[in-house]
């Protein structure tokens, strides 16, 4: 049980349109004054979902422009056998992870180090947001030699997990030196497809043993673990999980996820967050038509409903973010600082 209180505030999920890190960083504080997080700008190759935190893993290999992991590389059980003594020596609880592997490099990270450039000069803030890309996402998007889903090789899996689990624990640990509570989302899209034929073979069991890994090390420094879905899933399976924030589309798929009330209130009651992605971003249209009174109507909506299993409003503010329904970085950046704007509103005014 988490004692963190959302409060209602606005938060953001971690991608902009644009290719100045320090301006995109600004704009985030601005939007987001109490829980800022870094961002992500995949107009830079190496700030990818897949790019940003491949570096490191063994038999990383790039053809014409694509990575992949070689098993079959001649130097391939050395990396292997190199990855894993590093992840032991650096596993235990207040181990210096700078400069190692699991750490963003200046290339990969500048993002990162922008943002907490400008914490240091306007902190303090009471919560700092940052992402690694979910497990299931990461593992059915790296392939190995014979284009293969990494997730289905126990080894390289295994890595990918361990990779994405200590970068966690490392962005926390930066978070939490600057006295903020450290929040990590896992960024999942491709939970979207879980229970599909895409994905047939992956069980609820590899779902949450690849997810509790990487809460644990987050947990590990004292900080929350989110969750972020941009469209429906099988919600049960992520409700009965240790995470502290479900991120979920409220704007599209709330009916979908308001199905499994014997789940939602239990993960309520024992403090969990909800962020609600009342604030559409699939479509620049859709998001031109939107004003704030009427998402603030949606919502509202959508917390009645949620008061119907036994809770208060006071309650589910309490343990409520507002956010967009997902990333901006495949939008105008017109219709992304409309995002931004509306998602700062709907949250002030739910707050009078």
């Amino acid at each position: 049980m988490t004692s963190f209180k959302a409060n209602g505030l606005p938060l953001l999920v971690g991608s902009l349109p644009m290719d100045d890190h320090q301006a995109a960083a600004q704009l985030v504080m601005e939007h987001t004054p109490q829980i800022p997080l870094w961002v992500q700008l995949p107009q830079f190759r190496e700030e990818g979902m897949i790019n940003q935190f491949i570096p490191g893993l063994p038999g990383l290999t790039v053809h014409k422009g694509k990575y992949f992991l070689d098993t079959q590389k001649t130097e391939f059980d050395d990396q292997l056998l190199a990855f894993f003594e590093e992840y032991l020596s650096l596993s235990e609880p207040g181990s210096d992870l700078d400069g190692s592997r699991f750490a963003f490099s200046e290339e990969t990270g500048k993002g990162f180090f922008e943002f907490l450039n400008q914490v240091d000069k306007k902190g303090p803030f009471i919560a700092l947001k940052g992402q690694v890309t979910g497990p299931i996402t990461f593992g059915t998007g790296v392939k190995d030699e014979e284009d293969r889903d990494i997730f289905y090789n126990d080894q390289l899996r295994d890595a990918a997990v361990k990779k994405l689990a200590l970068n966690a624990r490392w962005q926390a640990n930066a978070m939490a030196k600057r006295g903020a509570v450290p929040i990590i989302f896992l960024d999942e899209p491709a939970l979207a497809g879980f229970g599909t034929s895409a994905y047939i073979t992956i069980s609820k069991e590899d779902v949450i043993e690849s997810i509790e890994e990487i809460v644990r090390e987050i947990h590990g420094e004292n900080g929350l673990a989110g969750i972020h879905v941009c469209a429906n899933t099988e919600w049960d399976m992520l409700l009965g999980s240790n995470i502290d924030i479900i991120s979920f589309d409220a704007f599209s798929y709330f009916d979908k996820f308001i199905l499994y009330p014997e789940m939602i209130k239990p993960y309520l009651e024992r403090g969990s967050i909800l962020a609600f992605g009342i604030v559409p971003t699939a479509d620049a249209q859709i998001i031109a038509q939107q004003t704030t009174q009427g998402l603030v109507e949606k919502f509202e909506g959508q917390v009645a409903q949620l008061t119907a299993l036994g809770f208060d409003r006071k309650t589910i503010i309490d343990q409520a973010f507002i956010t967009p329904s997902c990333g901006t970085g495949s939008l105008d950046f017109e219709s992304a600082k409309r995002v931004l704007q509306l998602t700062k509103e709907v949250s002030a005014a739910i707050l009078k």
